[in-house]
């Protein structure tokens, strides 16, 4: 491991092993600090400021290795490479067994580039596989310098008109299209995830628009749908924040299958959940 590599820390907030969603195989999920959006339906708030930040109250739930967690009252640690890579790699042989890999999530891990860039090379320096669980907002240069180390983008999307995609998440989805298009540009193995959130992105219009989206693209491997659940709902209140959707429910298996339906007018693959 390089000296630059040593030296360059980023800031995460949770560390989940044995993760089966988020991915092929079993694997090691790393949450990144920080996010651009603000989505009404975001089941970790405390991923928003890139910074470590307080709570109220107590015993809030956190999976994050205690070698990596920061004060108790506090949510967010900074850490190194070599730190990172130890924890990545005590799970190497279920990589092997199953695989799986590492996938680096959020927040929005591109918020922090230098970070992730030198994670992604270092697990391919390693032998594994690399995924990386992103929005799609931000500038394309931070995809150029990831995309040779990244064997699989999940991606989200959400609402296909920009109105709604700026009163819903906090920003435009122009920038979040143009990635979409040139990650599928350069053939990479994309995996696209899409909230299915009851009342907001559920419309005729918003799914008929995203399938005539994507019907375009040559290299999506795979959609999930991901129904809106409330695990994050008591969140909010220990990070100061309001819950907009606190008297949505979530959608029953079988409103789910009757949206996986309309999307199975795509050649694609479709999975209800990640």
């Amino acid at each position: 491991m390089t000296e630059v590599k040593t030296n360059i820390r980023g800031i995460i907030f949770d560390i989940k092993h044995f993760a089966i969603h988020d991915g092929p195989g079993i694997r090691t999920t790393v949450f990144f600090k920080g996010c651009p959006l603000h989505c009404w339906w975001c089941h970790n708030p405390e991923s928003h400021k890139i910074l470590p930040e307080k709570y109220e109250g107590s015993n809030f739930r956190c999976n994050i290795n205690h070698s990596f967690s920061s004060q108790n009252d506090e949510v967010g640690k900074e850490v190194t490479i070599p730190e990172l890579m130890r924890e990545i790699e005590k799970d190497s042989v279920f990589y092997e067994e199953s695989g799986g890999g590492v996938t680096f999530s959020g927040g929005e891990p591109t918020m922090q580039p230098d970070f992730l860039s030198s994670l992604l090379k270092e697990c391919k320096e390693t032998g594994l596989h690399t995924s990386v669980d992103t929005s799609g907002y931000a500038p394309t240069r931070i995809f150029e310098k990831i995309i040779d180390h990244t064997d699989l983008f999940l991606y989200d999307l959400k609402l296909m008109n920009d109105e709604l995609h700026k009163k819903y998440t906090g920003v435009s989805n122009t920038l979040i299209h143009t990635n979409l298009k040139w990650l599928d540009e350069n053939h990479k193995n994309i995996c696209i995830r899409f909230p299915v959130v009851p009342g907001i992105t559920d419309s005729k219009e918003n799914i008929s628009e995203t399938i005539n989206f994507l019907v375009k693209l040559e290299n999506i491997s795979e959609i999930n749908l991901l129904p809106y659940h409330k695990a994050g709902e008591g969140k909010y209140s220990r990070f100061s924040k309001e819950n907009k959707l606190s008297q949505i429910t979530t959608p029953e298996n079988g409103y789910m299958e009757k949206v996986a339906g309309q999307f199975k007018t795509l050649s694609h693959k479709i999975k209800i959940g990640g």
